[in-house]
């Protein structure tokens, strides 16, 4: 089974501005990731084709496929090295849904993940905040 990543994308203002970011984090470094505390247990799942879908200002937007995990040293020697989250380069766009924050990153089960945006053609011309809100209260 297939599992994902759902994690807040804290400091980006939009899609733009992540894809921004990391831009520049890809000259730097040569790849793109995710620096995390915590290693997932389930690794296996998340490797068989598994995304990390960002949450921007409260809105799931867009998702990256994951391509592997990787140890990051802690600035702290005491401390065990953290987790590394490998991402592919290319951010796809999801269909908006509403997000509560929380701490952390937490898995995603493929069936309560939005589909890619483009699978529905019925929200093309709708700006993504007001799909979320439209969704939020259970009229779409």
């Amino acid at each position: 089974m297939t599992l994902n990543i759902r994690k807040l994308c804290v400091g980006a203002e939009s899609v733009d501005s992540l894809r921004d970011w990391q831009t520049m984090r890809l000259k730097q470094m040569g790849s793109i990731g995710h620096v995390t505390r915590m290693w997932p247990r389930r690794v296996e799942e998340v490797l068989n084709g598994g995304s990390l879908y960002w949450i921007i200002k409260g809105i799931m937007r867009v998702r990256q496929e994951i391509t592997g995990f990787e140890e990051w040293p802690s600035e702290d020697p005491e401390e065990k090295p953290k987790c590394r989250i490998v991402l592919a380069p290319d951010l796809i766009l999801t269909e908006p849904w509403p997000h509560r924050p929380f701490q952390g990153w937490r898995y995603l089960v493929p069936d309560e993940a939005p589909p890619d945006l483009g699978a529905r053609s019925d929200n093309d011309d709708m700006p993504p905040e007001l799909v979320a809100e439209l969704r939020a209260i259970g009229a779409w």
